[in-house]
């Protein structure tokens, strides 16, 4: 059976746990993991039969066969380097930094209408576990305000993370607007350091247009929804169901992570990378459907 061929670039925790996503994949293969140093992912890669290079985005594209590239470096390499680079050769870029060159990617809520995109942004860890909610509570009751509180392990933020922080919560906050469809957002992290280390828990309160709509139509949009991310996010669950005080919903969702390559309580990397390989499959699939293989 064909499949497309994908390449990552950055071999870090974001990397490596990707590549073991791209493993268990009906429609991708990994074709290359590049990095700039002969870094220990690069050498695990390599170990398990990937081809692998220290020349970055340029391996990428010198390679000719690559269709779909992971960036998994950072905001100011996708804009100055990886970016660019990618959109030239005809590559469809996945972002999983907060540069957002491209449109916002939410597969539960918006996947459908990008397929055709060449750069896509995964907004963040904490965008992708919370804005589907935000979103389906906006879509029954409208929504003022969204404010959104991501709570991560400490052991679970890796220096590409702590590196991003602002831009963490720049564009998780103009997500919320242009995918959650809040008229305002708000976004907050929180490096928890507890030991042992505590799942990636989130809290999601959003001020509502329509309150009159009763938490029982609410309930249901957000169920659906769950029930959608877990198709990609398994360990993605509500903690506390949504409250209807006022004008006021709150939900509380945890996500834990699958084990692929990072521990369980990583369910911040998880969320992201699952989201970033469900927007592969789908674009992928469409390729396939279109004899569009190299």
């Amino acid at each position: 059976m064909d499949k497309i061929k994908v390449g990552i670039i950055g071999p870090g925790n974001i990397g490596s746990d990707l590549m073991f996503k791209v493993f268990r994949s009906k429609n991708l293969e990994m074709g290359i993991m590049a990095g700039i140093v002969e870094s220990e992912g690069i050498k695990r890669a390599a170990f398990l039969g990937v081809p692998v290079s220290t020349e970055g985005v340029k391996a990428v594209v010198e390679r000719g066969d690559i269709r779909i590239a992971f960036d998994a470096t950072s905001a100011a390499a996708h804009v100055k380097f990886n970016g660019p680079a990618l959109r030239q050769a005809g590559i469809v870029s996945i972002d999983l930094t907060p540069a957002a060159l491209g449109p916002y990617c939410v597969p539960s809520v918006n996947l459908e209408a990008l397929k055709e995109e060449p750069d896509i942004n995964m907004v963040t860890c904490g965008g992708q576990a919370t804005i589907p909610i935000v979103y389906a509570v906006s879509r029954v009751a409208g929504a003022r305000y969204a404010e959104i509180v991501a709570c991560i392990s400490s052991k679970s933020a890796g220096p590409g993370t702590r590196a991003n922080m602002d831009e963490f919560t720049e564009t998780t906050a103009r997500a919320i607007v242009s995918v959650g469809k809040a008229d305002k957002g708000k976004a907050i992290i929180i490096l928890n350091p507890a030991d042992p280390p505590l799942m990636m828990t989130n809290t999601i309160m959003t001020r509502v247009k329509n309150p009159d709509v009763g938490i029982e139509k609410i309930r249901e949009s957000i169920y659906a929804m769950v029930d959608k991310l877990k198709e990609y996010v398994p360990g993605y669950q509500l903690r506390v169901p949504p409250l209807l005080e006022g004008d006021k919903v709150t939900v509380i969702v945890s996500v834990q992570g699958q084990g692929d390559f990072l521990p369980p309580y990583s369910g911040n990397l998880d969320i992201i990378n699952s989201a970033a390989v469900a927007a592969a499959e789908k674009i992928s699939a469409a390729m396939l459907a279109k004899g569009d293989v190299l």
